[in-house]
């Protein structure tokens, strides 16, 4: 029954994959996943279960890989609609960071978004409209410069001011969170001028609704 169980599932593999020939990397690596899983699924059961777990893996698999796919689109999209260079969009897979450096944003220790940076954070907005089966989490980042205590209520301000212009721009604000994280997270050295400026940044961090 093991035999038999999991040579269907491989089968099946072929057959899939052979189908999927215009299939993205994405899809495919996702695809060869689940059907790796189902195999190992089934022939670890000879009951229901094992197909159970078979099927599960199949349709897990098809379902990541669309996440995947649209995230790639949605990606690309929103690089296309951003106009500052120094604003990055990195893709993880599963889910997108949208790095914006404080400088860009606000004035020394000011949580005001200033004119320039508002015509970004709306290509966001938009973004997000078209992609209506996402999640956007705010995080404000600071360099070490002062206390704790201050650097967390201004990351978290900042973060909110960001936020806020999305909710301008139509983004609900079911769709939205916020936090400050001070200088907890940094991505470089705060012991020069160009390390802190790096950490001194506000990240949108856009993760798909799993329904």
């Amino acid at each position: 029954m093991k035999l038999r169980v999991t040579t269907l599932a491989a089968a099946s593999g072929l057959l899939v994959l052979g189908a999927c020939g215009e299939a993205t990397r994405t899809q495919q690596g996702a695809l060869t996943g689940a059907l790796a899983g189902a195999a190992i699924g089934a022939a670890a059961s000879d009951n229901n279960e094992g197909r159970d777990a078979a099927c599960g893996a199949v349709v897990g698999g098809t379902v990541g890989a669309a996440i995947g796919n649209s995230m790639d689109r949605q990606a690309q999209s929103l690089q296309q609609s951003i106009t500052n260079p120094n604003i990055r969009v990195v893709n993880h897979g599963d889910h997108l960071r949208v790095v914006m450096p404080s400088g860009l944003l606000f004035e020394t220790s000011s949580a005001a978004v200033s004119g320039p940076a508002q015509t970004d954070l709306h290509a966001v907005a938009r973004n997000l409209l078209q992609y209506p089966n996402t999640h956007a989490q705010v995080v404000g980042h600071t360099d070490n410069t002062g206390s704790r205590a201050y650097n967390l209520d201004l990351s978290l301000r900042r973060a909110e001011s960001v936020a806020g212009i999305l909710r301008a721009g139509g983004v609900p604000a079911s769709r939205l969170s916020t936090s400050g994280r001070a200088f907890d997270e940094p991505v470089a050295s705060n012991a020069t001028p160009e390390g802190r400026a790096q950490n001194r940044r506000v990240e949108i961090l856009i993760r798909p609704i799993v329904r």
